[in-house]
């Protein structure tokens, strides 16, 4: 277990969960990926760029992006940032990928979710090369990461296995219940943990007697987009719980779980915030020292 972990006293005394604390593990791997940039850039001459593209004006996004913007810059990549006002087509969005794609300075494009209405999610996604897919979304990242083939990995599942492993907690053998079946989150974690040798289930909202099925696992991820959807009696005592969910309510912000009771019961418990938040924008950033890399190598191979 790192130094970072530590267990936290509750009311009357009970000792809690060990909280995994994701922004200290985030900052050292930010760390790792700053010494890395600085090798690539001996070595090269320049920087990667890491490109972000906001189309429109949603609140949550522009301080999304200007977040992730910053812990790029604060890593040492090029900053390529684009944006499109809320009126900009399908054409002329690809238009705007095509052009990062073929720019040989880029190692990384992330498209900013969610897009305003009317445009194509799923086609402008894949207009990302996999190469570059720093978020790990398209549908050849997706194949690759189904059929057990190097590729980019989603941020937020990546994430939540190196926390998992910083933090000493066994996945080989171990029964995992992911809850939520989205294509973010919930299916690339069921799959990075099936690959890590656990036995996992894909459970949501509407699973018949939750509870049941959560409180028989090892690892809960819950990642269903519910506030305070998992509570202590769907929790297996000891057992790893994630919690992927952020809310804003008047009283702050909050998870899927019920923080203050399934810390009496779980082993392990990620906080909200500063549990698997940090992770992702890490992990985006090792995502493309990763893509600038092997590029680079991809293209002296072919010199």
């Amino acid at each position: 277990m790192p130094a970072t972990a530590k267990a936290s006293q509750v009311h009357d005394g009970a000792m809690s969960a060990t909280i995994i604390e994701g922004t200290a593990v985030a900052r050292e791997s930010r760390a790792r990926t700053a010494a890395r940039v600085r090798d690539f850039v001996a070595l090269h001459g320049a920087a990667p760029a890491l490109a972000t593209v906001l189309v429109g004006g949603d609140p949550a996004s522009e301080i999304y992006v200007r977040n992730k913007r910053a812990a790029a810059a604060g890593a040492g990549f090029a900053d390529f940032h684009r944006h499109l006002d809320s009126a900009a087509t399908q054409a002329e969005v690809e238009g705007l990928l095509d052009e990062l794609a073929a720019d040989d300075r880029v190692a990384g494009i992330l498209l900013q979710l969610p897009l305003p209405p009317g445009l194509d999610r799923s086609a402008l996604i894949d207009r990302v090369p996999p190469g570059k897919d720093v978020d790990g979304l398209t549908t050849l990242s997706q194949g690759q990461l189904a059929r057990g083939t190097a590729g980019l990995r989603p941020c937020t599942p990546s994430g939540i296995i190196e926390l998992l492993d910083v933090y000493g907690v066994p996945i080989e053998g171990a029964s995992a219940v992911v809850v939520g079946k989205s294509e973010l989150v919930g299916h690339p974690a069921a799959e990075l943990l099936l690959r890590r040798g656990a036995t996992v289930t894909i459970a949501h909202s509407r699973t018949h007697d939750l509870a049941a099925v959560t409180s028989r696992a090892d690892i809960v991820v819950a990642a269903a987009g519910m506030p305070g959807l998992i509570t202590a009696a769907h929790i297996k005592p000891g057992a790893a719980v994630i919690d992927v969910g952020i809310h804003r309510t008047p009283a702050g912000l909050v998870g899927d779980v019920r923080f203050d009771e399934v810390a009496l019961v779980a082993g392990f418990l990620t906080p909200v915030p500063g549990g698997v938040g940090p992770m992702t924008i890490a992990t985006l950033l090792s995502n493309t020292i990763l893509a600038a890399d092997l590029e680079a190598a991809r293209r002296g191979q072919h010199l």
